[in-house]
């Protein structure tokens, strides 16, 4: 898979290593030629191609090979440059896949399909998050959104109160725009089937549609 990251700061450089390490082919856009001079040559070594550029301009993205990639992720330190350089991915190049870093957590309702970004992370709001996941029994969590907030990865971590306690899933009658991916039990993820039987403290991990949240609660919580 090809991937153009656009920022080579220190967020940028470990995605690009993860992803080539994982055998993907990736592109590091970096318009501080400093940060270039200084890892340039170390992260070529391991597989990490770079390209000296603004990711704002569109020339800059084409050389860098925007128009062949799978993802495109805008990972700078500026809200404003990776909602750019999200829009000219999806406009000018068709990117199937544009995922965006949220810097300020007040900036995140700008992050959605208008700016052609799939997916956006806010390492606040994921941080949050997964506290409230820790902490939290019998509370719906988001984990994370998707297309612009449309669909979300939740979980809830079922109280002895449940309603859903000793039910298994096909019982529960999950609405079709709800699926339930994965459960943590005991520190051990299951794989959900329909006659999986839910326990008092299951962790529950759910993708819904942004209309299915109240019925998930209700199932869930009571």
């Amino acid at each position: 898979m090809k991937v153009v990251v656009a920022g080579g700061g220190s967020v940028g450089r470990f995605t690009a290593e993860q992803l080539v390490a994982a055998g993907h082919d990736v592109v590091v856009v970096e318009n501080d030629r400093t940060v270039v001079r200084n890892y340039g040559k170390e992260e070529e070594a391991k597989g990490v191609r770079w390209h000296l550029g603004d990711a704002c301009d569109v020339e800059v993205l084409r050389a860098a090979g925007a128009a062949d990639a799978e993802v495109v992720a805008a990972v700078t330190g500026d809200d404003e440059d990776n909602l750019v350089v999200s829009l000219l991915a999806k406009q000018e190049f068709g990117a199937p896949r544009v995922i965006a870093r949220v810097n300020n957590p007040k900036n995140h309702w700008m992050f959605n399909e208008m700016w052609g970004i799939d997916i956006a992370v806010s390492t606040p709001h994921l941080i949050t998050s997964l506290v409230q996941e820790a902490v939290s029994v019998g509370n719906f969590v988001k984990l994370m959104d998707f297309k612009g907030g449309k669909a979300e990865l939740a979980e809830v971590t079922l109280a002895a109160v449940s309603p859903a306690c000793d039910k298994t899933l096909k019982e529960l009658k999950f609405p079709r725009s709800a699926t339930v991916v994965a459960i943590v039990r005991d520190q051990v993820v299951l794989v959900p089937e329909s006659d999986t039987i839910l326990r008092a403290g299951d962790e529950v991990m759910v993708l819904i549609t942004e209309d299915a949240e109240a019925a998930i609660q209700k199932i869930l919580i009571g």
